[in-house]
């Protein structure tokens, strides 16, 4: 077992997973979105992104590419809750910011599907 790839595949998968725990709920809904899983989801794709630099395949790019969307919409998000300040409950606020993670979501779940087309192409 390599312990490099298991650590890779576990940032990539809880980057996912912390993303969509975000994401599900009601979209209009505050109480169904914690600003902490967030920021939760943005460290985690941060650390994610990291771990993918270095690849020289053209599959190395790609997830390189689909963690730097996932970066960039997460980011976007929280800085568009901070910056809504005490209107950040507001439904057209919280829609904005949930709708964002979404797509960081496909970003994240395009990352996943190249992982597992990696692993089962891979050649013992």
């Amino acid at each position: 077992m390599n312990l490099e790839k298991v650590i890779f595949g576990f940032f990539i998968i809880l980057a996912m997973t912390l993303n969509f725990g975000f994401f599900v709920g009601q979209i209009d809904n505050p109480k169904h979105h914690l600003h902490y899983e967030l920021y939760a989801a943005i460290v985690v794709n941060l650390i994610a992104t990291v771990l993918k630099f270095g690849d020289r395949t053209q599959i190395g790019a790609i997830h390189l590419a689909t963690s730097l969307v996932a970066d960039l919409q997460l980011i976007a998000a929280a800085i568009i809750w901070t910056a809504a300040g005490t209107q950040s409950t507001e439904p057209e606020v919280i829609v904005g910011i949930v709708s964002l993670s979404g797509g960081a979501f496909l970003a994240n779940v395009t990352s996943v599907i190249l992982l597992i087309y990696e692993t089962v192409t891979l050649r013992r």
